[in-house]
This record gives structure tokens, C-alpha cells and sequence, in this order.
């Protein structure tokens, strides 16, 4: 039997090690990756501000538990990111250079979210993980924690891919079927919804698809969710319905969801993230490749200076100590 403990591990090993195979696949297309790498499945270097962010909001978590409110966050923000950025965000996304810029202007949540038109972006799909990790079985409260976060960086849409992805976390950690992960995700969101609609989209081309060639699954899949003529790829409608579709044609193993994520390219690092996370809340620590989890150290601290040194296994245990 798995314990929980496993399963926080493997959640966010899964996700540190899907952020590092993903980043050097960004913003590239499943042809071009297939030139370059044949596959992807080896990770090259380390991970991104994925990662660090994730930490970021694992000790949130820690601190204030279920009681974490919107407020809390934004505190955070300004003390442990605003008030320690020296010069540029190095690897921060849109939505994090935006509410950075809105925090100084006084700026508070939710114009924190708004005002830099970035709020769909993935940015909270990213590091929403911890919230399912923390709220095991309770996709309800994962997806509220997520938005109370999601309220301070985005608005819309990108707080719906923050929802789909906790839930959807929270649910992978009793060990359910992806298929139950999946539809976590959906109900989290509103059937209407982008988020939802992209999500419908991605899984039916993973169900119609199977294990067929994977050129012909990521074209099918880019044609369902993609904006093609969309300059940015860090879109969380598009994000989400990625990493879920990957996660579930991978049968929820973590190295096939992982891989498959990544080789989707676009925002390789967060999709494959995410996918890993799934698959490692599914299956615990084990599961995760050791050649993979030899790679993954404690992070730098490149973007969040604050969590630099932190360890995601260490991460973890915190997290389930604190539910």
C-alpha cells in the first residue's frame, strides 16, 4: 500500500522531473522536437520557476493550512518576491512579472490578477499541486485553496486551470484511475467554460487515439486545443487540457504521462510538470524514474530567491505533516 507520504513525494518529484525534461522542448513544435531529440525522455538540465513556485506555495500551506485566505498571499508575495527581486525575474511567466508590477503600483488582489491582462495564463496551473497534496481526497477544497491563490495572480480562466489541476491532484492521491482524475478535473471547472470545453476536447483525442504513433496523437491533439496563430504558448485552457491528455493516454504511469507531456511541446515544462504530478500522486515516490530523481536537487532559487536551497521530497513530507 502507498502511503501518503509516498504519494506527496511522488507528486512533487514527478512534477520537479516533468518541469526539467519539459524546459528545453518550450515554445517548440512536436515535429521539431522529434528532429532534434527523436524523443524526449532524458532530463538535460534543471527545472524552472515550475518548480519553484511550487515551493513557494508549499509553505504557504504550511503556515496557515486550510485557513490560507487571499490576503495571506498576497503578503507573501510582497515579502518573500517583491521585496527580494534584485533586477529582472529571471524565468518568471507573464502572469508573475505582471502581478509583481501591479503589486508595486499598490495594487490589491483581485485587480493584482487583472490588471496585467495575463490571467489566463498557466502560471497558478503550474504550482497548484500542493493544494491537492495538502487537501488528499477533498478535490472541493484543493480547487477553493487554488482559487483563493489564483485570485491574487489571475483572473478567469487562469484560475480555472489552477481549480482543474488541485482537483484534479487531490483525487490522484487515493490512487483513483486517471479516468477519475480526469473527470475531477472537469467538475472542477464550469462545463462552459474554455477550460472545460478544451479538457472535453483533449481527452476524447486520447480515447480516440490510443497507442497509436505518437506524431499522429500530438497532431490530433494540437488541432483540438491549440491557438494555433497565438504567439504565446503559456495559455491554461490550452495548458491543462495538454498535461491531462497525456496523463491519461500514459495509462497514469509517471515515465510515459511525463514523457508524452513533454514531447507535446508548447509549454513543455508546465504541461509535463503537471502531468507528472498526477502520475506521481497516483503511483508515490517509487514510481518515479531513479535516473530522473538523481537529477533533481534542491533548487537555486534563480527565479524565488527565497526557497532557494529547498528540496521538493522535503517539501513534500512538510506538506503531509501539516494536514
Amino acid at each position: 500500500m502507498i502511503s501518503i507520504r509516498d504519494r506527496a513525494r511522488g507528486c512533487l518529484l514527478g512534477l520537479a522531473a516533468g518541469d526539467a525534461l519539459g524546459a528545453p522542448a518550450e515554445n517548440l513544435t512536436p515535429e521539431a522536437i522529434a528532429a532534434r531529440w527523436g524523443v524526449l525522455s532524458e532530463i538535460e538540465g534543471g527545472g524552472t520557476d515550475d518548480t519553484e513556485y511550487t515551493i513557494f506555495v508549499a509553505g504557504l500551506l504550511v503556515r496557515h493550512g486550510h485557513a490560507l485566505t487571499s490576503e495571506d498571499i498576497e503578503r507573501a508575495w510582497r515579502t518573500e518576491i517583491v521585496d527580494r527581486v534584485d533586477g529582472s525575474m529571471r524565468g518568471a511567466g507573464f502572469s508573475e512579472l505582471g502581478t509583481v508590477r501591479a503589486l508595486r503600483r499598490g495594487l490589491r488582489p483581485p485587480l493584482t490578477g487583472r490588471w496585467h491582462r495575463h490571467g489566463w495564463s498557466d502560471g497558478l496551473a503550474m504550482r497548484a499541486a500542493p493544494y491537492g497534496i495538502f487537501a488528499a481526497g477533498d478535490p472541493a477544497e484543493a480547487a477553493r485553496l487554488a482559487e483563493a491563490d489564483g485570485r491574487v495572480s489571475h483572473t478567469g480562466e487562469g484560475i480555472l486551470g489552477g481549480r482543474a489541476v488541485a482537483a484534479a491532484v487531490a483525487v490522484a492521491m487515493t490512487g483513483a484511475a486517471p479516468s477519475e482524475v480526469a473527470q475531477a478535473a472537469l467538475e472542477a471547472v464550469p462545463e462552459d467554460s474554455w477550460t472545460g470545453r478544451n479538457l472535453r476536447a483533449a481527452l476524447a483525442v486520447a480515447a480516440a487515439h490510443g497507442q497509436e504513433n505518437g506524431q499522429g496523437f500530438a497532431r490530433a491533439l494540437h488541432d483540438a486545443v491549440v491557438g494555433a496563430h497565438y504567439p504565446w504558448t503559456d495559455l491554461a485552457p490550452e495548458a491543462v487540457a495538454l498535461a491531462l491528455a497525456a496523463y491519461v493516454r500514459g495509462g497514469g504511469q509517471v515515465e510515459a504521462s511525463v514523457v508524452t507531456a513533454a514531447n507535446l511541446g508548447r509549454d513543455a515544462d508546465t504541461t509535463a510538470a503537471i502531468a507528472g504530478a498526477l502520475a506521481g500522486a497516483g503511483r508515490g515516490e517509487a514510481a518515479v524514474p531513479e535516473r530522473w530523481v538523481r537529477r533533481i536537487g534542491p533548487v537555486e532559487g534563480r527565479c524565488l530567491p527565497a526557497v532557494a536551497g529547498r528540496h521538493v521530497r522535503d517539501v513534500a513530507d512538510e506538506l503531509v505533516e501539516g494536514t
